[in-house]
């Protein structure tokens, strides 16, 4: 096997080496700088054991991940192939970058719709994951700092990558090796691109131009007929000859000449036409402001807006779907057993009462929303909300806390030992109840300080003190 292995690895390294020689001969030395980078890519992201396990287990998995999975290995595809322009292109015009990206862009746009339509998926926290971890392609747009921004995409898959190494760690091993490949290839492409991408798409200097290179391509074609010509109107005035342009200086500067005289040519204006001294003058020439209102007009900005759906309340299966519901302070939930969730999607300014315990809620893009439960036996999750409140009767175990701005979560005694995760979130507080019943108001830290322990060989990171 180590044979093999050592053999396949030779192949591809001659492969490179050839495409570099084929790059070289076509393009000329302008094109050897942009084969590096290619020739590492490929190396590294395309036929890296990170990109290629990850890739390959989703594929065995089969079901809603192997749909996904294929439409995520399109986005790759499209990303390698606008890399080729990369080295193929000078740095184009904002407008032809647009035109440029559009392929991978929606390829991107397919993954995140494909868990918009699935997201009541039994592999929901897999379908998140490629969602969110997509996005580190968009590097290309982030410069001047592009390995960051796939930093980001990398924590934000990571969050739910965790929750699937807790549910199948000693349970599923390949469960696990797809979660931790999938994170390693995007800290894969996060080093490619602060090795080869620094500051943005590094464009070839002596490369096409990508607006030349189009209009090349268009040349074949014959070129269309010449536009008639132009006829002069007839009523067009006779050019002024040199001669009047003479009198007509020599006349204004007689008028000059005249001193005092030169203003009795001009016409009195009596005090009826003042505008100042005429208050029936001065009433007609004010501009109302409801005609002011009825001129000026702007034209509105087009606004991405997802339509509006009809509010749904109902039991799927073992799990209560709430969604879309505005302005309900009576949504009351009565579980049959501990085997049915909760998710709550898309709601606004509502409430809603769970009576009975249930495995898990989940509040997915909701505002100003106000969730009172029994108990669950797994965890409260907060996804992607602002302004939330939520009070337990009973168990909590666990609180999770994601890319939400405003949590208020009153705790029950049977749950102050609750573990609460949070991420990217701001303005959490929980309540913590005394002997008398009466809460108590706590702040979830914001803000961390992080050293790296020299004896430890570790970074430590703790709570800042603006927090304590």
């Amino acid at each position: 096997m180590a044979g093999t292995k050592e053999l396949s690895s030779l192949v591809s390294r001659l492969e490179a080496v050839t495409n570099k020689l084929e790059g070289l001969a076509v393009g000329g030395v302008a094109d050897a700088p942009s084969a590096e980078f290619l020739t590492a890519y490929d190396d590294e992201i395309t036929n890296g054991e990170n990109t290629k396990k990850f890739l390959q287990l989703g594929e065995e998995f089969g079901g809603d991940v192997a749909e996904q999975i294929a439409i995520y290995k399109q986005a790759l595809q499209s990303h390698r192939d606008f890399l080729q322009l990369v080295a193929k292109y000078k740095t184009p015009s904002k407008a032809k970058f647009e035109e440029l990206i559009k392929p991978q862009s929606n390829k991107m746009s397919q993954v995140v719709e494909y868990f918009e339509q699935h997201r009541f998926s039994k592999t929901i926290n897999h379908l998140q994951a490629l969602k969110e971890g997509v996005q580190s392609l968009g590097w290309i747009t982030a410069a001047p700092k592009p390995a960051p921004y796939v930093r980001q995409g990398l924590e934000s898959a990571q969050f739910y990558t965790n929750k699937i190494l807790m549910g199948f760690k000693g349970k599923d091993q390949k469960q696990v090796d797809w979660a931790r490949s999938y994170i390693a290839s995007i800290a894969d492409l996060q080093k490619y691109v602060k090795e080869y991408h620094t500051t943005g798409p590094s464009w070839n200097r002596e490369g096409t131009d990508p607006e030349k290179a189009v209009a090349a391509a268009g040349a074949g074609a014959p070129p269309p007929p010449p536009p008639p010509a132009v006829q002069p109107p007839s009523d067009v005035p006779e050019a002024k000859t040199h001669k009047d342009n003479t009198a007509g200086r020599a006349e204004l500067f007689a008028a000059i000449n005249k001193g005092g005289d030169v203003t009795t040519g001009l016409r009195k204006v009596t005090d009826d036409q003042k505008t100042h001294k005429n208050p029936a003058l001065r009433a007609s020439s004010q501009v109302k402001a409801g005609a002011l209102e009825k001129k000026v007009t702007t034209t509105p900005k087009a606004v991405a807006t997802l339509a509006k759906k009809a509010p749904l309340c109902e039991l799927q299966g073992k799990k209560w779907i709430v969604e879309y519901q505005v302005d309900n302070k009576n949504i009351v939930i009565n579980a049959g057993n501990f085997h049915q969730s909760v998710y709550v999607y898309r709601c606004e300014r509502s409430t809603i009462t769970v009576n009975g315990k249930v495995n898990f809620i989940a509040l997915d893009n909701c505002k100003k929303m106000a969730v009172a439960f029994d108990g669950v036996v797994s965890s409260l999750e907060v996804l992607n909300c602002q302004s939330i409140q939520a009070q337990v009767m009973h168990q909590l175990p666990t609180l999770s806390i994601d890319k939400t701005d405003g949590c208020q979560v009153y705790l029950s005694k049977e749950s102050v030992g609750c573990e609460i995760i949070t991420a990217k979130s701001s303005e959490m507080n929980i309540l913590i109840p005394d002997s008398k019943g009466e809460f108590s108001e706590h702040a979830v830290p914001e803000q961390f300080r992080t050293k790296w322990d020299i004896k430890g060989k570790r970074l430590v990171t703790l709570t800042s003190e603006i927090n304590q």
